[in-house]
């Protein structure tokens, strides 16, 4: 038996990639796993999987970059099952872009999605945690928030934040409040990240990561399951990871 079975896990960016592979392993796992997306056709597939299953899902429609939303969603999940005992914060986006380029528009939606996302879902699910002094919270961060290369520069700035808040909110919690806090950082995954690239400079580069043996969504809810799956005196802060052809 896991340690996980029958608890409630809430996964963010759930419609696809690392966070519907992550939804999946964990209801494999047994843990009750609610996901949130903006694209509910895709969201409605996963329930339907995972009941199949045998599994217990819920769904609803979610922009992390809206403080209500993420408040209204953690509020729907405890009234369902009465707790949030682990939040993933996946959802995330990646228009690289070289910042001579100006692409203003795609530099605020990441910092929305990317660092205010995790913030507001981490603060909608965190009081539930302590009320019990209990809980675990997963941020996706990446690579990037430990090396910076060029056309990265606002997507590592995110990134970068990203880590450091979680390494804030193991200071702060994990003693005193008994919640753990692991920051998965990835290097280059098979999602569908690179779509939201429009910096057509960048074409060699996309056509490198194609070319490369990349990590899968199921290597990164592998890394999120052993973490959540650890003995409760075990608090995973990080887990990077990288194909093995990948340098740096």
């Amino acid at each position: 038996m896991t340690t996980i079975k029958g608890k409630v896990a809430i996964v963010t960016g759930a419609s696809s990639g690392i966070g519907q592979a992550t939804a999946l392993a964990l209801a494999r796992a047994g843990a009750k796993v609610a996901g949130g997306a903006r694209r509910t056709d895709k969201l409605d597939a996963l329930k339907a999987e995972i009941e199949k299953a045998g599994g217990e899902a819920f769904v609803q429609k979610l922009d992390v970059t809206k403080k209500a939303e993420c408040d209204a969603f953690v509020d729907a999940v405890v009234k369902k099952w009465g707790t949030v005992d682990i939040l993933v914060n996946n959802a995330g986006l990646m228009p690289l872009s070289f910042f001579k380029n100006m692409k203003v528009d795609e530099w605020n939606r990441m910092i929305d999605v990317n660092l205010k996302g995790v913030i507001y879902c981490t603060a909608a699910a965190i009081p539930h945690m302590m009320a019990k002094k209990s809980g675990h919270i997963v941020n996706m961060s990446s690579i990037a928030g430990r090396v910076v290369f060029p056309a990265g520069t606002v997507y590592c700035a995110t990134k970068h934040a990203v880590t450091a808040f979680s390494e804030g909110l193991r200071q702060e919690f994990s003693q005193r409040s008994n919640i753990r806090v692991t920051c998965i950082e990835p290097g280059v995954v098979d999602t569908e990240l690179n779509n939201s690239i429009t910096d057509a400079s960048l074409a060699k580069f996309i056509e490198s990561t194609r070319q490369m043996e990349s990590l899968k969504a199921q290597d990164i809810a592998n890394a999120i399951l052993f973490a959540v799956d650890s003995p409760h005196y075990v608090n995973v802060n990080e887990i990077m990871l990288r194909p093995t052809s990948q340098e740096r």
